[in-house]
């Protein structure tokens, strides 16, 4: 177990060991606070060296549980596993239907707007929840720890061949291929296949 550790100016430094963590806590040199319901120490003085070690994040994207990993050559300094973002497929569906009841009650109301759910440039309320939910625990463990790489196991669907279905054929690469670009803003950005993750736990384990 490892506590993340930042500077005055809330940049993530090396995790250090809990030992270490209380002895600067007690001697003054840092205070105790918690973040997203992890323990983190800020130090009060200017750190001895700012020298890190390449930290990598691993996410593996699930439909129903998320796994998160943040780890070095040495040491593995968090596991995180984290549950899918859904309900809101649901939610959409119920504000439709309520919708489509108030047009045929007899009460002055606006004009109707443009269709907005046909809008290629967007995406659908239930695909942006589920990614922009891993893009935030990306974020969230970008503000402790100074990730230098995203490693993420990359997941396909099925195409059907078809020029015109396979541009947006799957709101799981519709979405996926957002979530790339907007965590190469964070950190550089690698994918792996689920072959290659499967052959590095036989052969760590």
């Amino acid at each position: 177990m490892f506590v993340p550790v930042i500077d005055r100016n809330q940049h993530p430094l090396m995790p250090t060991t809990p030992s270490r963590a209380r002895r600067w806590i007690k001697s003054g040199k840092a205070t105790a606070f918690w973040k997203g319901g992890l323990f983190c120490v800020r130090l009060n003085a200017e750190p001895a060296a700012r020298e890190v070690q390449p930290l990598a994040v691993g996410i593996d994207p699930e439909s129903l549980r998320e796994g998160y990993s943040v780890l070095s050559a040495a040491h593995t300094y968090l596991n995180i596993q984290a549950k899918a973002r859904d309900g809101v497929k649901d939610a959409e569906q119920a504000s439709t239907c309520m919708r489509r009841s108030r047009r045929t009650r007899k009460t002055p109301c606006r004009k109707p707007r443009q269709n907005r759910q046909q809008s290629k440039k967007k995406l659908p309320p239930s695909t942006r929840a589920r990614w922009q939910w891993k893009l935030r625990l990306a974020r969230f463990l970008c503000q402790l720890f100074p990730v230098s790489v995203f490693v993420v196991e990359d997941i396909k669907a099925r195409t059907q061949g078809k020029r015109r279905w396979d541009q947006s054929f799957s709101p799981l690469e519709v979405g996926k291929q957002w979530f790339y670009v907007e965590l190469g803003k964070l950190a550089p950005v690698q994918t792996k296949q689920g072959y290659e993750t499967k052959a590095l736990r036989e052969q760590l384990a």
